[in-house]
Order: structure tokens, then C-alpha cells, then sequence
């Protein structure tokens, strides 16, 4: 069986509901020889497609050859050519990042953007695992040599099984398919010879300057000193850590089940639950990592088990929020969050029924000699001593089982009890909203203070907050 033929039977084998007849691919070719073998087979197998090529301006008249190149290949099969000029190194500089990370993030943001506004209609995605007909799909000519050094590189670096599995021939996210990824790069070297393909040499490859290179030029090669089926063992090692994954993923489904409780928008984890948990980082990470946290923070987020009330761990876009016997998950976004975090210092909160001004201030010594104390001016605003409240405040919504000392008592007595008394109907009672310090309840908005927290002769420092509607 020649290329063609394999490329054909695999492509059915991983692509089942895609084929020329239904999807136009976007190809990205360097002009190597494997981007070139791509385009060629993809001609020859009826594919509708048009061709992308990066300029990096990283090898000066290298650069300028290869685009030239990729343009003569498009006019030699008939395919639209669309060519993008990149300021790579200064992109690496402003963004602090690799110039291999640079050339990455460029190249891919810009296939996206290309995919999406070609003349055809977008990729309809449906529930499957694969596009619907009529679809627009990225093909990169990664091979299997790339993925074998990738699943070594991950794994020097450190990584968990999604790492070990290597590069995947699609990612749906990105309409983005690997056709080339079940062969060997010496493969694809004799097509481009029976086929007297032309192509050309990127130099760089020979340095071992970059990650990649260095494995493929340095590390591969001693291994395979020792290990003479080094890279087929590898290769066979990823499609058994495909079955795992299957295995580690009905695993950690389970656990989730068991632990979480999804409340609105937030993840509510009991601690006793989840400390009893096992393996504890594995299954804390595979819960985190949903929600922009980095696998360093995993530590830090279990430490949230026996840290103290209102703890919290931050991501760019959740906090992690250690709550009396609970671990809640909450967007940072406050109008959508129902666990607010009040930090010390802070003005200005803005939550799902409004805003919180807050404000310190000194205490009213003239009002203690007329008996005239702040404590509830109005529904709407409270005055608390400053002394008896430990930050991060907490901002929720109320939950059954709730009590406090209403002001001017000192008994306790529970919330639900304290509404029916207020002669709340249903709905208000589910929309009340609590401030409590060190698990205790503060201020039950718009309703009553806790008595344990009122301005007193003693008061030194009072905290002033205004609820606005």
C-alpha cells in the first residue's frame, strides 16, 4: 500500500464524516517537505483548499525564499495562496514570551482568523466529535516523529496523561486536523523522492537552539543508542495512554459526581468529603484546572482544607473560597458570583442586587453624650464596629440553617424564624442577602444588624455600609 493509500485509510479511520466532498481545508505550509507532502496529497484526493503560509521574518532571505516558494506552489496546483508577515521577535519582547511561543501563538490566531473569513459558510459543530458537512478545517502537517518528541519534551517538563498522549489529529475547539500524524517523517521524505517533489530546507533545524531541535537532533539519537525502537516504543506507549485517559477519565467523572454540587454558576465542594478523597492532588487538579487554574496552584488549593474561614486562591477569572465545612468554586465576576469576597481597603462592591458602598470611619464620640448611637440609620445602610469584624468579609445569598443575634437581642434566633416574623413571602426570603465575618453573620441586608457587632461607648472605629439599589 503506497502514501496515497494510507493517507486515504487513515483518513476515513480518524475522520470518518469529513471528505472532500463535504469540507475545504485550509492547509498551513512552510514549504517543508512535510507541509509539502500534505498539499500533494490532498490534491491528489480531490480535497477543495487553499493554502496559508507565515512569514516569521526570523531567517532574513530564507523567509523571503520560502514565501516565494509557497506562491509558486499554489500557481503549480491551482490554490488560492494567503501570505501573513509577522514582527516576531518583537512580538516574543512585548509579550514576554519564547520566540518558538511568539511564532505559535501568531500563527495560530491568524489560521483562525483566516478560516473564519473565507468566502465559504462557517463549520456548523454539532454534539459529535467531528464538524458536520459543509465544514472549513485547519490541516498542519504534524507527523508522527513531532508527536514523539512532544510526549518526550512533556515529559521532561512535567506534565500529567493529557501531556503523555501527544499531539491529537483534532482539536474542535480550533477546527483544527492533523491528516499526517500516523506517519513516520522518513516516510514522508521517500513521496516527496517518488514523486520528485520540490521543497525547501529550513536551516534552522540543524541548530539545536531550540527545544525541539535539541530533542530531535541530540536526545532522540542517544536513546536510540541503547534503544533501537526508542520511537516506536513511544509511539506504541501513546496509543496505550489513549485507553488510560478513557479509564482516568470515567475515574475522575465519578469523583466529580460524588463531591461537587453545582449551585447556579458556582461549585460547592464539602471539605470533609473532598479531604477523604484519593488520589487527593490528582483529583483536585482534574477539578481546578476547568477554571484557570495552573497545575503549580493545586498544592496551594488543597492547604484551603484546613486554612481558615474566608481563605481563598485566585485564578484570572474564579476564586477558590474556603466557606465553614465548604469549598466553593466563584467567578470574580460579583454580579453573577453569590460568595463575594470583601476585602479590607475595599470601596465599592458590586453584586447581583446592587452595589455596596463602604466606608471606615471614626467614632461619633458627640453622639455617645446625647445617647444618639448609629446602628441602623436606615433598611439600607448599618454602621458596625470596625474592631469586632475580621477581613475578608464574606457577601452571600442566605442559606437555610442561618442564624444571628438580631439587634437589641441576646438570643439567637434563625434566620427562617426571623422572616416570618418580617412577613416575607417565598421570594423575598430567597433573595435575601447576608455579610458575615469569621462564619458569623454581620448584616442581614435591608432587615437587622447583628447585635453583636453594634456601635458601642467603646467603639473606636466604625464601618459604614451604604446598599444600593
Amino acid at each position: 500500500m503506497n502514501l496515497q493509500e494510507k493517507f486515504v485509510q487513515y483518513w476515513k479511520m480518524e475522520f470518518p464524516h469529513l471528505s472532500s466532498a463535504n469540507c475545504h481545508l485550509l492547509l498551513a505550509v512552510s514549504g517543508g517537505v512535510d507541509s509539502v507532502v500534505l498539499t500533494d496529497l490532498a490534491a491528489k484526493t480531490g480535497f477543495d483548499f487553499s493554502i496559508a503560509h507565515c512569514n516569521f521574518q526570523l531567517r532574513g532571505d530564507e523567509s523571503s525564499r520560502d514565501e516565494a516558494f509557497v506562491k509558486a506552489l499554489g500557481e503549480k496546483y491551482g490554490k488560492k495562496v494567503f501570505i501573513k508577515t509577522f514582527d516576531t521577535n518583537g512580538y516574543a519582547i512585548a509579550n514576554k514570551v519564547s520566540v518558538q511561543v511568539a511564532a505559535r501563538d501568531l500563527r495560530y490566531a491568524w489560521f483562525k482568523e483566516l478560516n473564519e473569513n473565507l468566502p465559504s459558510s462557517p463549520a456548523n459543530l454539532s454534539d459529535s466529535r467531528l464538524p458536520t458537512p459543509d465544514s472549513r478545517l485547519i490541516a498542519t502537517a504534524h507527523h508522527a516523529d513531532d508527536t514523539i518528541e512532544t510526549v518526550l519534551m512533556n515529559f521532561f517538563r512535567g506534565t500529567g496523561i493529557q501531556g503523555l498522549k501527544g499531539i491529537q489529529p483534532f482539536q474542535k475547539e480550533q477546527l483544527l486536523i492533523r491528516p499526517l500524524l500516523h506517519f513516520r517523517k522518513e516516510e514522508l521524505q521517500q513521496y516527496v523522492k517518488e514523486n520528485n517533489l520540490a521543497f525547501v530546507e529550513d536551516s534552522s533545524n540543524s541548530s539545536d537552539k531550540y527545544t525541539r531541535n535539541y530533542f530531535r537532533n541530540q536526545i532522540l539519537p542517544s536513546v536510540k543508542e541503547v534503544f533501537s525502537n526508542a520511537e516506536e516504543n513511544v509511539l506504541n506507549t501513546i496509543e496505550r495512554l489513549k485507553e488510560v485517559e478513557i479509564l482516568f477519565g470515567q475515574a475522575i467523572a465519578l469523583h466529580k459526581h460524588k463531591l461537587i454540587e453545582v449551585k447556579g454558576n458556582e461549585i460547592h465542594i464539602p471539605v470533609l468529603k473532598l479531604k477523604k478523597a484519593e488520589p487527593l492532588h490528582t483529583i483536585v487538579w482534574e477539578i481546578i484546572k476547568d477554571f484557570g487554574f495552573s497545575s503549580a496552584q493545586t498544592v496551594e488549593a488543597i492547604k484551603l482544607l484546613d486554612a481558615d474561614n474566608g481563605s481563598y486562591l485566585q485564578s484570572a477569572s474564579y476564586r477558590i473560597i474556603k466557606n465553614r465545612k465548604w469549598i466553593i468554586i466563584a467567578p470574580l465576576e460579583t454580579t453573577v458570583a453569590t460568595h463575594i469576597l470583601i476585602e479590607e481597603g475595599e470601596k465599592k462592591i458590586v453584586f447581583a442586587k446592587g452595589s455596596l458602598q463602604l466606608q471606615m470611619l471614626p467614632s461619633f464620640e458627640p453622639a455617645y453624650l446625647t445617647g444618639r448611637l448609629p446602628t441602623n440609620d436606615s433598611r439600607l445602610t448599618t454602621h458596625i464596629d470596625a474592631d469586632t469584624i475580621r477581613f475578608p468579609l464574606l457577601l452571600r445569598k442566605y442559606k437555610q440553617g442561618d442564624y444571628f443575634y438580631p439587634l437589641g437581642m441576646q438570643k439567637k434566633k434563625k434566620l427562617s424564624r426571623f422572616f416570618i416574623d418580617q412577613k416575607l413571602s417565598l421570594p423575598e426570603k430567597e433573595n435575601v442577602w447576608v455579610i458575615e465575618s469569621d462564619k458569623r453573620i454581620v448584616w442581614v441586608l435591608g432587615l437587622r444588624m447583628d447585635d453583636r457587632y453594634k456601635i458601642t461607648p467603646a467603639t473606636k472605629t466604625m464601618l459604614k455600609i451604604d446598599w444600593m439599589l
